[in-house]
This record gives C-alpha cells, sequence and structure tokens, in this order.
C-alpha cells in the first residue's frame, strides 16, 4: 500500500479520537461545543504528531461543514485569498455552517498572511482553526488571536501510544492479516518521541518485511538508524537539544551552554523561541540571585527580534554565556509553587479586614481597611503586621536562595519581622 500507516488508521470520529480527553472526552469543551452546532475559530497548540490535523478533520466532519487546508510552509497570501473566495461560495455568512479553513503550522505565516486573513474570520466567512506546536501568543498576531480560542493538546502518554500501536493491529486491512506481538515497547516509545505519526511510520517499518513478527527492544534498536546529529525542529531533537541546552546553563556549563546553542542555529531553529527560553532561565534558575539576567535576557529577546540571522547568534551567545555564569537561585520559582499548592488546597480564604479597600462609607462601617498600618509612617518604612488570612497567619511561602544577593534579604527578613522569617 502506498498510503502511510498513520493515514490509513486517522480517526474519523471523535469516538475513535485517542487522549485529549479535556477537549474531546465525553464532557470535553470541544465536544460540547460540536454537539451544539457551533464552532468558533480556534488555535490548537501542542507537540508534533499528537493529533492536531486529524481534529480538525473530526471537527468539520461532525459539524458537517466544507473544509478547505493549506500549509502556512508552501502558500501565499494569493492562495489564502482564493481560498476564502472559494469558502465565500460554499458557506452562508454568520450560519453555524460556516466552512472551515484549516491552516497547519499557522505560526510560520507571515505578519502580511496573517492579516489577510482578519476580514474573513471577523466577517464570519470561514471559522479558522489553526494548528501550531509553538506559542501563539508570540506567533500569531494579536488581533487574529484575539477573534481565536486557543486550546492546548497534552503530549501523548505511554497508555496513549500503546493503544495506537494495538489499533493499527487490529484495525488496519493490511496489518490486521499479520501475527504480531508487542513484547517489549519501551525503545519504540523512545525513538519516536512521543509523536505518533513518527511511531506508525517506525512501526509500519519494522513489521512490513514479515507475517509473523515479534516486537521487541533489541528489534527496534537494530531496525531503526537514529542520526543523533541531525536537527529536527519540529520533533524530538527539538525538546531535547532545548533541554539540553538549559540544563548546561543552569548547571553553571557556558561550554556546553554555547554548544547545543549551536547546534540549534546550525539546525535552523527560530532565534525567538531560544530567545525565549533564555528568558524563562533567568528567571527560574537564576532570578533575584542576578536580577540583571532577567534584563539582560529581555534585551535579548527584544534584539534578535529585530536583527535576526546570521548576526543573532552573537546576541544569543553572550546572553547565554552570562546567564551560565551567573550565580542560580530558584527561590522565587518555589515560592510561587508553593504558594499556589497552597491556594488550591485552602480555597478562596477570607481577606483579612485591616487589608480590604475601603472606597465607600459602607465599607468603612463594615471596618473594611481598620487597623492597617501604613508602612511608610514608622521607622525605616516597617512595621509588624499580617498579611495573610487567619488560616493560614505564619506560613513561610519563600526561602531565599544561598548566594550574596538573597543572604542580604535572608538578613533583612530576619532583622524586620524577629521571628516570622528565621531561616
Amino acid at each position: 500500500m502506498n498510503e502511510p500507516l498513520a493515514e490509513r488508521i486517522r480517526p474519523k470520529t471523535l469516538d475513535d479520537y485517542i487522549s485529549q480527553q479535556h477537549l474531546v472526552g465525553k464532557n470535553g469543551v470541544l465536544t460540547k461545543l460540536i454537539k451544539q452546532g457551533i464552532i468558533p475559530s480556534l488555535i490548537l497548540w501542542g507537540p508534533p504528531g499528537i493529533g492536531k490535523t486529524t481534529l480538525a478533520n473530526i471537527i468539520a466532519t461532525e459539524s458537517k461543514r466544507p473544509f478547505y487546508t493549506l500549509s502556512a510552509i508552501s502558500s501565499g497570501v494569493k492562495d489564502v485569498r482564493e481560498i476564502i473566495e472559494k469558502a465565500k461560495k460554499s458557506g452562508g455568512l454568520f450560519t453555524t455552517k460556516n466552512p472551515i479553513l484549516f491552516i497547519d503550522e499557522i505560526h510560520r505565516f507571515s505578519k502580511s498572511q496573517q492579516d489577510s486573513l482578519l476580514g474573513a474570520v471577523e466577517k464570519g466567512w470561514v471559522t479558522l482553526i489553526g494548528a501550531t506546536t509553538e506559542n501563539p501568543s508570540f506567533e500569531v498576531i494579536p488581533a487574529l488571536l484575539s477573534r481565536c480560542q486557543v486550546y492546548i493538546l497534552n503530549s501523548f502518554d505511554k497508555d496513549d501510544l500503546i493503544a495506537l500501536l494495538h489499533r493499527a493491529i487490529e484495525k488496519d486491512v493490511y496489518l490486521s492479516t499479520k501475527k504480531i506481538t508487542l513484547q517489549e515497547t519501551d525503545a519504540l516509545l523512545q525513538v519516536s518521541g512521543g509523536d505518533a505519526r513518527k511511531l506508525l511510520n517506525i512501526f509500519e517499518l519494522l513489521v512490513s518485511a514479515d507475517d509473523v513478527i515479534e516486537i521487541t527492544n533489541k528489534l527496534v534498536l537494530e531496525k531503526v538508524q537514529k542520526n543523533t546529529v541531525r536537527y529536527d525542529k519540529t520533533g524530538e531533537q527539538h525538546y531535547d537539544i532545548i533541554s539540553a541546552f538549559i540544563k548546561s546553563i543552569r548547571g553553571s556549563d557556558p561550554n556546553g551552554a554555547v554548544y547545543w546553542l549551536a547546534r540549534m542555529i546550525e539546525g535552523g531553529e527560530d532565534v525567538k523561541f531560544i530567545a525565549r527560553r533564555l528568558l524563562i532561565s533567568a528567571s527560574e534558575d537564576i532570578g533575584n540571585a542576578n536580577p540583571t539576567a532577567l534584563i539582560l535576557a529581555t534585551n535579548t529577546f527584544q534584539a534578535v527580534s529585530v536583527i535576526g540571522n546570521p548576526e543573532s547568534r552573537i546576541i544569543l551567545s553572550q546572553c547565554a554565556v552570562y546567564l551560565a555564569n551567573s550565580p542560580k537561585s530558584n527561590a522565587s520559582y518555589l515560592a510561587i509553587d508553593t504558594a499556589l499548592s497552597l491556594v488550591r488546597k485552602t480555597g478562596d480564604l477570607s481577606i483579612p479586614l485591616h487589608l480590604r479597600n475601603a472606597p465607600t462609607k459602607l465599607m468603612k462601617d463594615l471596618d473594611y481597611g481598620k487597623n492597617y498600618k501604613y508602612s511608610h509612617d514608622y521607622t525605616n518604612n516597617f512595621v509588624d503586621q499580617e498579611f495573610l488570612p487567619d488560616e493560614i497567619s505564619g506560613t513561610k511561602l519563600y526561602e531565599p536562595g544561598n548566594n550574596a544577593r538573597e543572604n542580604q534579604f535572608k538578613e533583612s527578613l530576619k532583622n524586620k519581622w524577629k521571628g516570622k522569617y528565621d531561616y
């Protein structure tokens, strides 16, 4: 058969769709919208090979709408306008049956290409479904993003991927005639990197030669040729190399940082993607041990956004080396995660009266703001008072890191609070 396995067993209905239960399960948000016949323009955001294109096709099929598709890699403004004209003729204005225009890798569309979609989306000529592996907040223009709902698709877990393999064995016309045993799957899942399309392509390669076959880790490693030097911007290496890059910075190794940076640059990685990761690292891994790191990372992102290649490599290298050499602290990162955990556990605790806003006489009569102490009225602009709800009074959420700057924080807090912030 010429048609790949991934195409042959592509789900046609929501019932056949594996994973993403938060979207298409029994009580999923998209399930409800499809049943109601109300499909908004939307962006499907998630890693490659998790079914974004499949889901767009299913939405069109189950909502009984005409379906048009464009690839951002090969389409220009002219192609967009031609498709919109076709869509206008095949659907009615402002009806629930507006044609669906699916754009794969919409993050690759230029600003002018995205601008060309605005009128059609706004006037209801088409319902746009865009698929992207990149954060749409950065890659989709605000005017278009504001007209779309963003839905996040999660990576497949092990059970999802094994379920896909069993479906292929049982449902595929070709494979169902063979005797295939899944003895071991760890290596198969590992080399596919969680990408369902890649998993099925490799699986088809493994089982194509024989009618009776047993899948083992040894067989996978022998048969599957992995080019570990190649950099795939949309696949497993995209995530593994950025992970190695950030871990090198976190581990204070500038050699490792610039090596993995070079691997990404040589592979054609988006410089803004790299700069965004530097921004996150500057706050998550360095934080208040060196607040200048976040400023430099912010300036780096702004600079590469206007400079582009090849000069951006210099700016990215400067920032990566600086972050790798900076003192490290994840204290702020841990503090907010601890606080979020506490909020989820304790719910919406009542705000102490002295901290409440009192813009009206009634609120003042209800003691809103009563006994609040204005810090600037006291020596050194500080006075001891409680800022947490009564139920969690005295809870410690922030633990300063062990570095010069945060050691200063630690001493200052000890001196001010007299026991509350003893570390």
